[in-house]
C-alpha cells in the first residue's frame, strides 16, 4: 500500500506496486494525467469487502489530457449576487458567515460584520453548496451556476456581487435591432453601452480596462468597427428614454417650442402627423397623458440628426392604432448608414419592427446573456420556446404556446349563468359614449377593442358601479328574464320563472365586483405581505389560489418588500393578484400588462383565463398587446368612434368577427405563426395583406 504522493510527470516514477506499474508503462508520460489513489480511502470498510478485496492494493485513475481539457471547458462557474437593498448585516447575526462550510475551514469566503452595509462572497472560493442562501433571513443571496465559456465572453459587471451581462447586440446599419427579453436581464444596460454612455469593464470592475484593451476583446467582430467609430466621436446617438413619465420633471415649456427647438432634420410636420401630435402643440409637457408623452418622446428623437437611433419600450401607454403608426415612424428612419435598435416587450409590434432579433436570456438581477442575431420570426419563437439551437441552451421549461381554444370541448363550457346590461349612454365634457345592449355569462372573457379616448375605462367604472350613466334603457322583454339596473345591473337568471315576478325580482343579488384600475398609485405604507393579509385574507392563504394565481406571478419573491418601493412590474402583479383575489362574480382589469415584460404578460394571461375559467366567473379586460388580448378573448367588444369626441360600444361579438371588424376600422391584418400560433402583423400592401383585406379576412385563424 503507498500514501498519497506528489508526482513529478517528468521524472521516473519510483514507489509504484506492479500492478501499477504495468499499466503506466506503455504511455508516454507527459500525454497523460494520472493519480494513485490508496484503495481503502475509497471503499467501505466493511468486513465482507475488506476478505473480498483484500489484494486491491490502490486504484490507478488515468486520463488523457485532452479529455480533461474538454472537462475544463464543459464544468460550471458560479455568480454570487447580494441584493444591496435586502441584505442589512446589522439586523441579522450574520447566519450566512456563520453556516458557510467554506469559511469554517479558515478561508473567507464570506466576508460580513455588523457594521458593514453589505456582505460580500467570493465567486472563487463559493463550492456551491447553497446553504446560505437558505440561511440569509432576507433572501437576499442568490448562488447560480452559469457555463464557464461564458466568463470569457463577460462585457459588463457593475461591481461585486452584482449583475452580470455577458456578450452584446450587434447592430447592423439600414436595418432595426430589436432586443427581447426579461425585465432586469440587461436590455437598458446593453442600449447604453451601445450608445457610449457607458465604458463596457468585461467583468473587471476593479481594475477597468483601457479602450486598447476593450477593442482588442471585440477583434474580428463588427462591433469592433462600430467602438472604433463611436471612439473617434463619428457616431452620435439619440436615445428614447424607458420611463416617458419621468420627463415632465426634466423639461419645461410646450410640445410645440421643445420640438422647434431639436427639428434638425426638418421632417416636424410629417413625423407629428403620423404621430398624431399635430392638435397637442400648444399644451404645456406638465398636461399630457402618458400616450401623449410617449408620442412626444418618440418625435423628439425622429427629428434630430444622429447616427445611432434608440427605443426603449416605444409602445407603452399606446393603443394598437398608435403602436402601428408609431412603428412605421422608427421605421421610417432606416437609412443606409443608421442604426436603429429598439426594445420592445409587444411580440406582435416587435415582429411588424424589426428586421432581425437578439435574445436576451438569464436570471433577471444576477446575469443576461445576448443570443446571436436571428431573423424576425426565428428570434421571437426561440424567445418564446424559451430553447436557443445555436448554443444548445434551454432557458426555460416550457415552451409558450397560443391557441384561441385549447381544445373543442374549451367552447363549449357548461355556462349556468347568463348576465345582462341595457343600453346606456354617458357625457364627460366634450366627450359623449354610447352602450349598446349587450350579455354575458359566467366562464367567459369579454376583451374591449379601441382606440385611446374611445370610452373603454368609462364603460368599465359605469360596470363597477364607480360612475353613474347619464341614461340606462330598461325595455320589457318577451323572453324568459328581466333587467335589473343598480348601479348598472343586477343578477338575471335565464328560463327562471320567478324573475318575472316583482316579487322575485327585487330578491335577486347584486353582482359583486372587483376592479383593477388602469393607473395604480400605492396608497399603503406597509409590506406587500400585510396588505394581502388585509384586503384578500382568504384568498391569498388558499391552496388552490396559492397555485393557481400567487405562484406563477411570482408574489412570493417580492413579499417582504415595502409597496412603496415597488418597480412599476411589481405593482402590477400585486393589483392583479388582489383583483382575483377578491370574492367577485364579475372581474374588471384594465390593461394588465402595463408595466410588464414580454413573459410577465403571457403568464399573466395564462393566470387570468384560468382562474375566469375554473371560479367560473367572468372577466373584462381592457388590452392593447394583441397577442395577450387574443389569448385572453371568448367574445369582444368593439369601440367605435371619434377618440375625445364620440364613440360607441357594441354589443359583444365572437373573437372572430370582433377582431375582424376592429381589425378593419384599423386597417391591418393578421396572420397566425404555424409552430406556436401567435399572431402576426402582414406588411402593408404585402401579397398576404392584400389577399386578406379582398377576401375580408383580416383577422385569420388557422385550424
Amino acid at each position: 500500500m503507498i500514501g498519497w504522493k506528489k508526482l513529478n510527470l517528468n521524472k521516473t516514477i519510483t514507489n509504484l506496486c506492479a500492478c501499477c506499474w504495468q499499466y503506466i508503462s506503455p504511455f508516454h508520460l507527459s500525454a497523460i494525467n494520472f493519480t494513485i489513489v490508496p484503495f481503502d480511502v475509497l471503499r467501505h470498510r466493511t468486513r465482507e469487502r475488506r476478505q473480498s478485496q483484500a489484494n486491491v492494493r490502490c486504484i490507478l485513475i488515468v486520463m488523457s489530457r485532452k479529455k480533461a481539457q474538454n472537462e475544463e471547458t464543459d464544468k460550471l462557474t458560479r455568480i454570487a449576487i447580494v441584493n444591496a437593498d435586502r441584505c442589512k448585516p446589522k439586523r441579522c447575526r450574520q447566519e450566512c458567515k456563520k453556516s458557510c462550510p467554506v469559511v469554517r475551514m479558515g478561508k473567507l469566503c464570506i466576508e460580513v460584520t455588523p457594521n458593514d452595509k453589505i456582505a460580500t462572497i467570493s465567486e472563487e472560493l463559493c463550492i456551491g453548496c447553497g446553504i446560505c442562501v437558505k440561511k440569509c433571513p432576507f433572501d437576499a443571496i442568490t448562488i447560480i451556476n452559469v457555463p464557464s465559456n461564458l466568463e470569457k465572453h463577460t462585457t459588463h459587471r457593475y461591481s461585486k456581487n452584482s449583475f452580470k451581462l455577458h456578450r452584446l447586440p450587434i447592430p447592423r446599419p439600414g436595418e432595426v435591432l430589436g432586443l427581447v427579453g426579461q425585465n432586469g436581464i440587461g436590455k437598458s444596460t446593453a442600449l447604453k453601452i451601445l450608445a457610449g454612455k457607458q465604458k463596457p469593464n468585461l467583468g473587471r470592475y476593479a481594475d477597468p480596462p483601457d479602450w486598447q484593451e476593450i477593442l482588442s476583446h471585440f477583434r474580428g467582430s463588427e462591433l469592433q468597427n462600430y467602438f472604433t467609430k463611436i471612439l473617434e466621436d463619428d457616431l452620435k446617438a439619440l436615445i428614447k428614454p424607458q420611463y416617458v413619465d419621468q420627463i415632465p420633471k426634466a423639461v419645461k415649456g410646450t410640445v410645440g417650442q421643445l420640438l422647434d427647438k431639436k427639428d434638425e432634420r426638418k421632417n416636424q410636420p410629417e413625423i407629428c402627423a403620423m404621430l398624431d401630435l399635430s392638435h397637442i402643440r400648444d399644451r404645456e409637457i406638465g398636461a399630457l397623458s402618458g400616450g401623449e408623452l410617449q408620442r412626444f418622446a418618440c418625435a423628439m428623437v425622429c427629428i434630430q440628426n444622429g447616427d445611432i437611433f434608440m427605443f426603449d419600450e416605444p409602445s407603452s401607454y399606446l393603443d394598437v392604432k398608435q403602436r402601428l403608426n408609431a412603428a412605421r415612424t422608427i421605421r421610417s428612419l432606416i437609412d443606409p448608414d443608421k442604426f436603429i435598435i429598439v426594445v420592445e416587450h409587444d411580440l406582435s409590434v416587435l415582429d411588424y419592427l424589426s428586421d432581425f432579433i437578439c435574445c436576451l436570456y438569464g436570471v433577471p438581477g444576477a446575469y443576461g446573456v445576448v443570443t446571436m442575431p436571428f431573423s424576425v420570426r426565428e428570434g421571437i419563437n426561440i424567445f418564446l420556446d424559451g430553447f436557443v439551437p445555436t448554443e444548445n441552451m434551454r432557458f426555460r421549461t416550457e415552451s409558450l404556446v397560443f391557441k384561441v381554444a385549447e381544445s373543442a370541448t374549451e367552447e363549449e363550457i357548461k355556462r349556468m349563468n347568463h348576465y345582462e346590461y341595457p343600453e346606456m349612454s354617458k357625457k364627460m365634457g366634450d366627450f359623449s359614449l354610447r352602450v349598446m345592449q349587450g350579455e354575458f355569462s359566467d366562464s367567459e372573457i369579454l376583451v374591449l377593442l379601441g382606440e385611446n379616448g374611445t370610452g373603454k375605462t368609462t364603460f368599465i367604472r359605469m360596470l363597477a358601479g364607480n360612475l353613474e350613466p347619464d341614461e340606462a334603457a330598461i325595455m320589457a322583454r318577451t323572453e324568459l328574464f328581466d333587467l335589473f339596473f343598480h348601479p348598472v345591473f343586477q343578477k338575471c337568471l335565464k328560463h327562471a320563472e320567478a324573475s318575472m315576478s316583482p316579487e322575485g325580482a327585487s330578491q335577486l343579488p347584486q353582482l359583486h365586483i372587483s376592479y383593477k384600475p388602469q393607473k395604480i398609485s400605492p396608497k399603503s405604507q406597509g409590506m406587500v405581505r400585510n396588505l394581502l393579509h388585509d384586503k384578500i385574507r382568504d384568498a391569498y392563504t388558499h391552496p388552490q389560489f396559492i397555485t393557481d394565481v400567487m405562484k406563477p406571478m411570482k408574489i412570493e419573491e417580492i413579499m417582504d418588500q415595502e409597496v412603496q418601493n415597488l418597480s412599476g412590474g411589481e405593482l402590477q402583479r400585486v393589483a392583479l393578484v388582489l383583483c382575483l383575489g377578491k370574492p367577485a362574480e364579475v372581474y374588471l382589469i384594465d390593461e394588465p400588462s402595463a408595466y410588464l415584460d414580454s413573459e410577465q404578460r403571457l403568464v399573466a394571461a395564462k393566470v387570468i383565463k384560468r382562474f375566469i375559467l375554473h371560479a367560473k366567473r367572468t372577466g373584462f379586460v381592457v388590452e392593447h398587446d394583441f397577442i395577450m388580448a387574443t389569448y385572453l378573448a371568448d367574445r369582444v367588444i368593439v369601440f367605435e368612434g371619434t377618440p375625445s369626441s364620440n364613440a360607441t360600444a357594441h354589443a359583444p361579438q365572437s373573437l372572430l368577427n370582433g377582431m375582424n371588424k376592429f381589425l378593419e376600422l384599423l386597417g391591418i391584418t393578421f396572420r397566425r405563426d404555424p409552430n406556436n400560433f401567435r399572431p402576426r402583423i402582414n406588411k402593408h400592401a404585402s401579397v398576404k395583406d392584400i389577399d386578406q383585406k379582398r377576401a375580408g379576412q383580416y383577422f385569420f385563424l388557422e385550424d
